[in-house]
């Protein structure tokens, strides 16, 4: 079915293409001087020939469909094995669409607003009808929608964060786009002009929170140590959601606790609870 399906259409395209050639042919003819005969006479040739093509190509397109008409398969007993047919080895989904387009005759769409339901009736070849009932989406929805947990992060996020600290945080959770594709500033920034989030502003920042970055600027080091010092419970952090960036309170810089870590540079940051006791004598 696919081979002949495709010489049809290549026998089509031949077709349209010998027919404006003709058209071509025809208005050179009309064009040309009646008394310059030479040209003229080479002109009209040269439309008669491409006439003779356009015939030749209705000939050959005949041919190709009484083919397909004569080598049209018999589908009367598809309906005892359909399932087979459809999911047999080696079917693709043009086979299916074509499959489809021998049983069914036409669908006819009735829409019900108050239940919310598309009532499809299916007409086939044969004269038996059948009802599908399918939901019918609200606006916007589609099936590329962005989950319900990335649009809670965004929320959750957007206020204190930019848009590339959100795309990174919905990467490291795992959570795609509505298309399936990885997040990046662009994206975040579309979504959410899309529902309607506001963007972080930096200029509205008070000071009060810094980033883990910032933190470390602050205080001269990096940012893993930084890391090290929430790990240790030494300097208190918050997170937004789950592996987002750390939140850092300014004021907590200046524990004695955490500038007494920092000035450690020789050895790793500890903290040694008061009833330990110590292995060594102080003797």
């Amino acid at each position: 079915m696919e081979v002949q399906a495709d010489q049809r259409r290549i026998s089509e395209l031949e077709l349209q293409q010998a027919r404006y050639e003709a058209t071509l042919a025809e208005r050179r003819y009309a064009a040309c001087d009646p008394d310059n005969r030479l040209i003229a006479a080479q002109l009209e040739k040269s439309w008669e020939t491409a006439l003779q093509r356009v015939l030749a190509c209705e000939q050959r397109l005949n041919t190709v469909e009484q083919k397909q008409a004569s080598s049209k398969p018999d589908l009367s007993g598809l309906a005892e094995d359909l399932a087979g047919a459809w999911n047999a080895p080696g079917v693709t989904m043009r086979s299916r669409q074509q499959l489809l387009r021998s049983l069914i005759k036409d669908i006819v769409a009735d829409v019900d607003d108050a239940a919310r339901e598309v009532v499809l009736t299916i007409h086939w070849r044969g004269g038996q009808h059948s009802q599908v009932k399918v939901i019918k989406p609200r606006s916007g929805e589609h099936g590329c929608r962005t989950p319900d947990e990335a649009l809670a992060v965004m929320r959750s996020m957007a206020s204190k964060w930019s848009d590339e600290h959100i795309a990174a945080t919905l990467n490291r959770m795992g959570l795609p786009t509505g298309q399936g594709k990885t997040w990046n500033a662009h994206r975040v920034s579309s979504v959410r002009m899309v529902n309607d989030i506001r963007a972080y502003r930096s200029a509205h920042k008070d000071g009060e929170w810094l980033t883990m970055s910032e933190a470390a600027a602050k205080l001269g080091v990096n940012n893993r140590r930084i890391r090290r010092l929430i790990k240790e419970g030494l300097l208190p952090a918050e997170q937004v959601v789950a592996r987002a960036p750390y939140q850092i309170r300014a004021s907590d810089l200046l524990d004695q606790r955490v500038i007494d870590a920092v000035a450690r540079t020789d050895r790793p940051c500890q903290v040694f609870p008061e009833n330990q006791i110590s292995m060594f004598s102080s003797t």
